[in-house]
């Protein structure tokens, strides 16, 4: 991204007030960074950034490892909603709300972060008000000391010394999205002897978490005293335990009570399995209350693909008199079955009145121009199911009273 100077800042500069230039010339901000490791900061760090300014980098490591972020310093204009000069740190390439790991402002450093995959994406924005010093970040694959949670390598390291220390193996962090998938190291091949990895979810949101295991093979054992997986509702080991698991048998669907959830994967010396793959959510990305007269939403992580074990609910409410209208812009589920022709396995379900009792108003799946659908009632509720198996670009609707 190269910056371009604005009429704003000469027609300030000509009244003689000192700002920092909105784009000066020469400043490039932003790029591919594709090397093990590395830095980058906001335009003119140490110095005030530039106006109006949007820079994004793509951080882009070897594949089958994670990218881990720090950052040393960070000063931004500060908003209650950093609706001003904000940061966000992407876990991928895509910038939806599903990747969404956090926003950022204000003079608080945003947490380290370990992607899912090899690629983060990190965007920098500024508006024309007021300029703060910025932030520098570093990043790499592999280990770096002082992070929040030990990666495996980390443990594997400072116990044998002499062990070889995958990339693949790092594992753990702190995650703020309000969805994200999290597995265990090396997934889905067997995962390394002697791990340990911590996931603290929770951030973006008030309401309670989702925890939903699309596949889990892990060495039994009574009680799960050789390798499992332990749930805590709440940030730290301290609140209530939800659930030890191991074995082959998938876990329930969590919920959490608390906006925050720790996950805890251990394992011994000996015998693995092929780990595990989770998606979580919050309730606001899937269970949600509209009361406007009008308004518009989607399915999980749309328009990418939906995750799969979901239940999401959609209650829409109004005064008293009102009708519900809904539109459907897009949808695009999984596709009927061939034995019964019905929508058997992922299907989006609308309902007259606020439970799932009312009368069934329709029932769709595939990929299919639907006409608008009206309540009969104030109230309308629309339920999206997905299995285990296939997924697709979900749905978006918008609706009015």
């Amino acid at each position: 991204v190269l910056c371009i100077p604005s009429p704003f800042f000469q027609a300030s500069s000509a009244k003689g007030i000192s700002h920092p230039p909105l784009c000066p010339l020469g400043i490039k901000c932003g790029g591919v960074l594709s090397a093990p490791s590395g830095n980058f900061s906001s335009p003119n760090f140490p110095g005030l950034y530039p106006y109006e300014t949007e820079c994004t980098w793509l951080i882009v490591v070897a594949e089958g490892s994670s990218v881990l972020l720090s950052f040393s310093h960070f000063e931004l204009e500060y908003h209650d909603a950093c609706a001003y000069d904000y940061l966000q740190v992407y876990n991928g390439a895509s910038r939806d709300r599903g990747n969404l790991l956090g926003t950022f402002c204000g003079h608080s450093p945003p947490p380290s972060f370990s992607s899912a995959w090899h690629v983060m994406a990190v965007v920098f924005r500024s508006d024309r008000h007021v300029a703060k010093h910025g932030f520098a970040a570093a990043y790499q694959k592999g280990i770096r000391e002082g992070w929040q949670w030990q990666s495996i390598c980390l443990s594997i390291l400072f116990h044998h010394a002499h062990h070889h220390c995958l990339l693949a193996d790092a594992c753990g962090g702190q995650l703020t999205g309000l969805s994200g998938e999290i597995t265990s190291p090396r997934y889905p091949e067997s995962y390394p002897n002697d791990a340990e990895c911590r996931w603290s979810i929770g951030g973006a949101g008030s309401g309670p978490l989702t925890l939903v295991f699309a596949d889990f093979q892990m060495e039994g054992g009574q009680g799960c005293g050789f390798d499992y997986v332990a749930l805590f509702d709440g940030p730290t080991v301290t609140a209530p335990r939800l659930g030890r698991y191991c074995g082959s048998t998938r876990p329930p669907r969590i919920i959490s009570s608390t906006p925050h959830l720790l996950i805890i994967f251990k394992s011994d010396f000996n015998i693995g399995g092929r780990g595990f793959k989770a998606h979580f959510y919050s309730a606001g990305e899937c269970q949600e209350v509209f009361t406007a007269i009008k308004g518009n939403f989607s399915s999980p992580r749309y328009p990418n693909f939906y995750p799969n074990n979901l239940k999401c609910q959609w209650s829409i409410h109004l005064p008293p008199g009102y009708r519900v209208k809904v539109f459907f812009l897009d949808l695009e589920l999984e596709g009927r079955s061939s034995l019964t022709g019905g929508c058997d396995y992922d299907h989006l379900s609308a309902f007259d009145g606020g439970t799932e009792n009312g009368a069934l108003l329709g029932r769709w799946c595939g990929r299919e121009s639907l006409a608008p659908v009206t309540s009969h009632s104030n109230q309308l509720l629309l339920v999206l199911h997905t299995d285990r198996n296939t997924a697709k670009r979900g749905f978006s609707i918008a609706y009015v009273g």
